[in-house]
């Protein structure tokens, strides 16, 4: 086809117009072949360019528009272009722009795409956290069944002093922001800075007079309060900052005011319950709750009385208090469920119930061990659960058992003291026993050593007893007379050393440890919180040694190197140089590292400890348990 212009016959194909980039000439006019008769100026239709062409056919296909809108308010290259041209002026693609400014929307277009894929990783996260979640209520069997829910926490004649609470919400926030104590919850009780402001008796002031506390801890501050206000307790603090008499303090004075308003009859009780995960800490919170009993009984107070359920002891020492009427029971899960299933005991008048360690023992597997003690109990009950490392995972679960909750948080959960002076150190397999008389050198005694195996506490220990060190051992395989006489030794410092499993690592509080030395970094980074808190305690200053090498697993390694960096710790060069390519993601959201079992140096989807547990619960699909007692326990 050709084109007619006036005067001037230019072809399709002409590079003089097929290009569109000139400006349109005002005479320039065109008209069709077979029109070639008619030369009215009428018949004449004004040119328009190729690439104006284009732009009206795009636009009848919707396609530019589309384009424009996927763009957003980013302007591109094409965009630019197109206006420039639009001017008249002609130039070659990209030309007229600068290489800083095609540098600057290279960026913005790459920084979207990280975006993107940041929200991603958010997606991905939050659809695994959800598969993980216990879609089951952390609640007794007959309140599930019945659906009974509790909406107001239990009342208690107890206030904090009139001129305290006169005083503005600001003065509270100031003292929480001074002392570093976050509070998540409705109507929080004030916080106390002296044991007077708590008004406990002077029996109990007594006993905190001896053991020479002054002044309440952070967690203390804030958790005495809002347990005597009868309120549901989270209370997440580090190892050592105090947290057993936030719980036996107020149950005391709850127990002396049921004593005095009406005594415990033979038979009846316990009014409080506290479930711990190892028999040495139970027997530990046992002995804190005779010593500010003893107090109490030398102020002319009613006598109170405790009683300690663990494996290990006889059943009939408990009972003996029981048959007299007990106020308090100190219990590990094992040996309370078989006293409850033989009705030894019962909970009709237990309106108190501690979880020491509360994470530890879900993690153990006692959880459904606590949904069959909550079954027993026959009303409402205030229930606090205290822990130094408590994932966000295990913060949901336990607020399904508690009404209107108060979580207390002082420090990051799972963080380490900042009391202990952290060193690692790279020592071969072999010569990990040879170098512990070295390590041992660094403080003066108590020192205490953990392993993760049996035998290698006893491998240890008898090295050491060959050299001459006053060594005494614990773990699962000792029987308990044994476990009680060794810890009792150490504590009274007749022995130098305690060489433990981690039995001896959750809670138990030795005075004057100057030294903890892990032989091994432990599968889970919470254990080592726990195993390094036995030292710095009470504000003073500990070391903790711990031996790596390469038969470590990676991902823990960088747990450890996050925690060294949050600790402001020396972190040696061996640990700085391990990376990961998933490090970028660990300050994302709202939870930093992993929100299924706390580590620092992962997310959620390289969690080691939840592929442990998915891998384990998928070999055990299709498995008969042949131990069952019935067809319907299969």
């Amino acid at each position: 086809m050709v084109w007619k212009t006036s005067g001037n016959e230019l072809p399709m194909g002409d590079d003089r117009r097929g290009s569109g980039d000139g400006p349109v000439l005002p005479n320039m006019r065109y008209r069709r072949d077979n029109d070639a008769e008619s030369n009215s100026d009428d018949d004449y239709v004004p040119y328009v360019p190729v690439r104006e062409r284009k732009k009206q056919e795009l636009l009848k296909l919707g396609r530019l528009s589309k384009l424009k809108e996927e763009s957003g308010k980013v302007k591109t290259s094409s965009e630019e272009l197109d206006d420039d041209e639009s001017e008249g002026q002609v130039w070659g693609r990209k030309s007229n722009i600068s290489l800083l400014d095609q540098h600057t929307e290279l960026k913005k277009l790459a920084e979207a795409k990280k975006e993107s894929e940041m929200e991603k990783q958010l997606k991905e996260e939050e659809k695994i956290l959800e598969s993980v979640a216990e879609k089951k209520a952390l609640m007794g069997v007959a309140e599930l069944a019945k659906g009974i829910q509790y909406d107001d926490p239990i009342k208690t004649s107890w206030t904090p002093p009139r001129y305290i609470l006169a005083m503005p919400e600001e003065r509270h926030e100031n003292v929480r922001l001074k002392l570093r104590i976050l509070v998540e919850g409705e109507e929080i009780p004030p916080p106390l800075k002296s044991f007077r402001e708590m008004k406990l008796n002077k029996g109990i002031m007594a006993g905190l007079s001896q053991k020479g506390i002054k002044k309440p801890t952070p967690i203390q501050v804030q958790g005495i309060p809002t347990v005597l206000s009868g309120r549901d307790m989270i209370g997440i603090a580090f190892t050592g900052s105090g947290k057993t008499l936030v719980f036996v303090l107020p149950l005391l004075m709850f127990c002396l005011e049921q004593e005095i308003k009406l005594p415990f009859k033979p038979n009846e009780g316990p009014y409080g319950l506290i479930i711990c995960p190892s028999r040495e800490l139970a027997k530990q919170t046992f002995d804190i709750i005779n010593h500010y009993m003893t107090f109490l009984e030398r102020s002319n107070y009613p006598t109170l009385r405790s009683c300690l359920a663990i494996g290990g002891i006889p059943v009939f020492e408990s009972l003996d208090v029981i048959k007299r009427g007990v106020h308090i029971m100190v219990a590990t899960p094992g040996r309370l469920m078989d006293m409850l299933d033989k009705k030894m005991i019962n909970l009709e008048v237990c309106r108190y119930l501690c979880m020491d360690e509360a994470d530890r023992m879900i993690d153990m597997g006692f959880e459904e061990d606590v949904r069959t003690i909550f079954s027993f109990f026959q009303g409402q009950r205030q229930t606090l659960l205290f822990s130094a490392t408590m994932p966000k995972k295990i913060q949901n679960f336990a607020r399904s058992a508690l009404v209107k909750p108060i979580t207390i948080n002082v420090g990051r959960a799972g963080a380490a003291s900042m009391n202990v002076i952290q060193e690692v150190e790279y020592v071969k397999q072999e010569a990990k026993v040879v170098y512990l008389l070295e390590c041992l050198k660094k403080t003066t005694p108590p020192v205490l050593i953990f392993a993760e195996k049996k035998q290698d506490v006893d491998a240890i220990h008898e090295y050491l007893l060959l050299k001459g060190v006053e060594a005494v051992a614990i773990h699962g395989g000792k029987d308990q007379e044994e476990r009680s006489k060794s810890v009792d030794a150490f504590r009274k410092g007749q022995k130098d050393v305690l060489v433990a499993t981690d039995v001896a690592s959750k809670g138990l509080d030795f005075e004057e440890i100057q030294h903890v030395i892990n032989y091994d970094m432990p599968d889970d980074v919470e254990n080592y919180v726990h195993r390094i808190g036995r030292t710095g305690r009470s504000g003073k200053t500990g070391i903790a040694t711990t031996f790596i090498n390469k038969a470590n697993d990676e991902s823990v390694l960088l747990d450890l190197k996050h925690l060294l960096i949050e600790a402001r710790q020396n972190v040696p060069l061996f640990l700085s140089e391990l990376e990961s390519e998933n490090e970028k993601y660990l300050q994302l959201g709202d939870e930093r590292g992993c929100s299924y079992c706390g580590g620092l140096g992962h997310r959620i989807t390289d969690c080691p400890k939840l592929e442990a547990i998915q891998t384990k619960q998928a070999s055990n699909i299709g498995r008969r348990d042949y131990l069952a007692t019935s067809a319907a326990d299969y």
